[in-house]
């Protein structure tokens, strides 16, 4: 892969400076009628990374993805890859899967797969054992000259996530991936994106399940109400977001934290329980307080906080500006 360069100019001539996000959004709108979905929308996708795009539903993810494709044209913005306009060369790359699914019912399952991989190009016995083995992965090798039509639901989204990434696509972009899976195939997705990490392919994907955007992102842009509200690597938002955080797990009553003048505030979310202090020098003092109320401690993580608790805090609000993280 040829890389593109920042042209950046010294008292020594001039600088070729390697690019270091593959995809640029700058300043991104679009509207529907008298509804805006993406309000001047800005983040980066750093090159090797998974990146996620992360909001509730209805937050415009689906629309920003579509116009990176190409589905709908942007009032306003533009999409830079490695510094340049994106074009058709860019979108014939990618492996795309789009939040409605879409196959061709009455074909076979391998059938459908190889018809897809050759829409790009790519054709013959390699790419027809790599969709067998991606078939084996996701345990549908006996379904392989079924039609298409007589698989359930999930079945059909296993193939058609298959379809988005056998071609051995550059780019690969995912509208909401985990949709309608079950635990073991979303490990098994979660197996093969990481994989292709590794291999050096750039993975956007959108999610409103928090769950799974912190385990798997490097770097993520949380959207509320049609305007980036939060853009950054994880690991920066999650240490700017904990200073003052403890999550804890425990056994007790511990609903005399409510009122007490060094807590904030409380958060309930079900195996754990966020606590936000009014000064970070606390920690201690609310740990002895624990203990002084015979509360039993499982976990005690000091500055730690879940995507989930930042979501929770920053999406209730409403449309904010946006805040962004060093990469």
């Amino acid at each position: 892969m040829v890389g593109s360069f920042d042209i950046h100019s010294s008292k020594n001539g001039i600088m070729m400076v390697p690019h270091t996000h593959a995809l640029e959004i700058r300043n991104l709108s679009k509207s529907f009628g008298h509804i805006k979905a993406v309000r001047n929308a800005s983040f980066d996708v750093p090159e090797g990374s998974i990146f996620g795009l992360i909001g509730r539903n209805g937050a415009g993810k689906t629309t920003i993805m579509r116009m990176m494709m190409n589905i709908y044209l942007p009032d306003s913005g533009e999409i830079l890859l490695r510094g340049k306009q994106v074009d058709q060369e860019f979108r014939n790359s990618v492996g795309y899967l789009p939040e409605e699914r879409g196959l061709y019912k009455k074909m076979k399952v391998l059938e459908t797969l190889m018809f897809f991989a050759e829409l790009k190009g790519k054709k013959g016995k390699a790419v027809s054992n790599k969709a067998k083995d991606y078939l084996e992965r996701f345990d549908l090798m006996d379904r392989m000259n079924s039609k298409v039509e007589e698989l359930s639901k999930g079945n059909q989204q296993k193939i058609q996530f298959i379809t988005t990434i056998l071609h051995d696509p550059e780019f690969i972009v995912l509208d909401e991936p985990f949709a309608g899976m079950d635990p073991i195939n979303i490990n098994i997705l979660r197996e093969i994106i990481l994989e292709k990490k590794r291999e050096g392919k750039m993975i956007i994907f959108s999610t409103h399940l928090m769950d799974f955007a912190e385990r798997m992102c490097d770097h993520i842009a949380m959207i509320n109400h049609g305007k980036i509200i939060l853009n950054g690597s994880l690991s920066s938002i999650k240490t700017e977001y904990s200073q003052k955080n403890v999550t804890l797990t425990y056994e007790g009553d511990i609903s005399f934290l409510e009122s007490h003048p060094i807590i904030e505030k409380v958060s309930d979310f079900g195996n754990s329980t966020g606590i936000r202090l009014k000064d970070r020098e606390q920690t201690q003092e609310f740990l002895r307080l624990l203990l002084d109320n015979q509360v039993k401690i499982k976990r005690f993580d000091a500055e730690d906080i879940s995507l989930q608790e930042i979501f929770i805090e920053l999406a209730g609000k409403g449309p904010e500006e946006e805040l962004s993280f060093d990469q």
